[in-house]
């Protein structure tokens, strides 16, 4: 028996974690010294190139003329035929001896910066952003050290870090912080762009910021200090906080109901449908949630329902589908497929989802035709799941050649097929005999992290790498895109192919009658796996992180002239240069 303090795994595992942000910021210092190195050896190359530019004699500009027009040679029929001797006079090889990127990885196409956005609401736009990427950094931190809590439970034994503190601590600034800016943020370039006009008040967007994140900061103390609300999931948040985040939307709310009255296009596009009524829709929400009148006994049981599944479906999913209706259409150059089948899906959502929340309490004391409205609300689903995913897919049709050369359009297609098969699922978990085996197990866990992280993060991330590069005119690297979508998108198979197994089995082993204690065992081999698609998805985070710090902060590259145009082109604007200051 080993008595050492550093004995204890609990303390080896704390230190590990103390240890990794060193080590990470030693990896970032050696990586930004090389960096610089590298940046000034280049600033030494060009500084050798542009003296060596300037005294090019007539001999080698007229070589560098005669080799460009043979680069622009274009190979006429039957060139090929004949006796003649292999030579490359017209200038056809070229670029057999470098590498200037990895073969493997295919290339994909830039964007083009879009000059008629304003300033001043970019700068909005990206703190809207930057703040959500910070909460979603933060909160999936949170989250991968409850991961590491169902393999070392003994990791900590403080109570501000205990699980009960930090679980909520992780959804709400997920959903608040994270989705809820990302979603407001995005909207404040959506609704001026389909009305055709300027943002109502920039400050009220500013307001609007300003009051959401402090919502999420407070909130997040709050629950690691035990002040909550004793309620229901994503209900934790004291009502004061809470009022915090209502009115952060009621106001971005007035100003783009504001904007959109004042639109020069007759027709309010679909996007605004489902945009202003989410926002309508999550303070009915907030409102039911936290009103006192039902909140006592069962009421508190089928509030929750209520409060829970609305803010998935009314708010989050509702507001991403018509941000999804704008970026999808402009990112393939082609209008959506079908104007009534996105009416039809809208209505129908609000007609099914606003009375299936109930689902998740059957067999529960609350009234038996309650439950079954639930799940007829929920099998309903399916019309508005199939009309919104058919219409996303037609919409690709004729275009699903650009997924090769996109680093954007593989976010929107991965978003769309959890939208359909995550939604389906939730439609399959509300019967009765699926609800019995399934509820109260991790296959809950791993159905939220299917479609909140599936649809709603795959959706904001592919908007996010669409709009930004448009705004700054920067864009990320597009191999650590890659590595980003890859990471994430295995690190959730994982995550959830696990857990639904595990669940499944341990589901089964209860309604055989089996003791608690055998489906805690059970589940370690998943618990495992769980920890370590989360930490591929924690992983990833962080990628996307710098991802957006190079889409907003990305130094100039500096750019050495290498083929004969480029050098001709240097050239010239150093003529001009030496004209210019010989004139002055």
């Amino acid at each position: 028996m080993n008595n050492s303090l550093f004995g204890e795994s609990g303390i080896q595992i704390t230190m590990l974690l103390i240890l990794l942000p060193i080590i990470l910021a030693l990896i970032i210092g050696v990586v930004k010294l090389y960096s610089s190195y590298l940046n000034l050896k280049k600033r030494k190359e060009l500084s050798d190139f542009n003296k060596s530019l300037g005294n090019l004699s007539p001999e080698e500009l007229k070589a560098y003329e005669k080799r460009q027009q043979e680069l622009d040679y274009n190979l006429p029929k039957n060139i090929l035929s004949g006796t003649l001797e292999p030579a490359d006079s017209k200038g056809i090889i070229t670029g057999i001896n470098t590498i200037e990127s990895l073969r493997v990885i295919p290339a994909k196409q830039s964007t083009e910066a879009q000059k008629y956005v304003s300033i001043l609401l970019t700068k909005l736009i990206l703190y809207f952003l930057g703040t959500a990427i910070l909460w979603l950094v933060i909160g999936t931190s949170v989250g991968e050290y409850l991961g590491i809590k169902f393999v070392a439970p003994d990791v900590d034994h403080q109570s501000w870090l205990s699980f009960g503190r930090l679980r909520p601590v992780h959804t709400n600034m997920v959903f608040w912080g994270w989705a809820s800016l990302a979603m407001v943020g995005l909207t404040y370039y959506v609704i001026p762009r389909v009305s055709n006009v300027k943002i109502f008040s920039l400050k009220l967007g500013y307001y609007s910021l300003i009051l959401i994140n402090a919502s999420v900061l407070i909130g997040s103390i709050s629950l690691m200090a035990g002040i909550n609300n004793s309620g229901g999931e994503y209900r934790e948040y004291i009502w004061p906080i809470m009022a915090l985040f209502a009115i952060g939307v009621a106001i971005s709310l007035y100003n783009f109901l504001k904007t959109i009255a004042r639109r020069v296009v007759a027709e309010m596009y679909v996007s605004n449908w489902y945009i202003i009524s989410a926002m309508m829709y999550v303070l009915v929400i907030v409102l039911t949630g936290y009103l006192p009148f039902w909140g006592n006994g069962l009421g508190n049981t089928i509030t929750q329902g209520y409060y829970m599944h609305q803010g998935v479906g009314m708010w989050f999913m509702f507001l991403t589908l018509g941000l999804m209706y704008y970026f999808l259409p402009q990112q393939l150059n082609k209008p959506i497929y079908s104007y009534s089948l996105g009416i039809l899906a809208f209505w129908t959502q609000i007609l099914f989802y606003t009375a299936l929340g109930s689902h998740h309490f059957i067999f529960s004391p609350i009234p038996w035709w309650l439950q079954t409205v639930a799940i007829v609300c929920s099998v309903g689903m399916i019309i508005p799941v199939v009309a919104g995913t058919t219409n996303f897919l037609l919409t690709f049709n004729g275009s699903w050649y650009k997924l090769k050369t996109s680093y954007t359009l593989p976010f929107y297609l991965v978003g769309i097929i959890y939208y359909f098969s995550g939604s389906l699922q939730g439609t399959a978990e509300a019967f009765r005999y699926t609800n019995l085996m399934w509820h109260f197990t991790d296959f809950t866990v791993a159905h939220s992290h299917m479609t909140m992280y599936g649809i709603i993060t795959f959706m904001l991330w592919g908007f996010i790498y669409t709009l930004v590069p448009r705004l700054t005119g920067k864009e990320p690297h597009k191999t650590w895109v890659g590595i980003h979508f890859w990471l994430a998108f295995i690190g959730l198979l994982f995550y959830i192919i696990s857990l639904m197994i595990g669940s499944t089995e341990k589901g089964l082993l209860w309604m055989a009658g089996k003791p608690f204690v055998d489906g805690l065992t059970l589940m370690a081999p998943y618990w495992l796996w769980r920890a370590i698609g989360g930490t591929m998805m924690w992983i990833s985070h962080l990628i996307f992180a710098y991802n957006f710090y190079q889409m907003v902060n990305k130094k100039e590259e500096i750019f050495i002239p290498k083929t004969p145009s480029e050098i001709l082109e240097a050239k010239r604007i150093l003529t001009n240069q030496e004209f210019n200051t010989t004139k002055n």
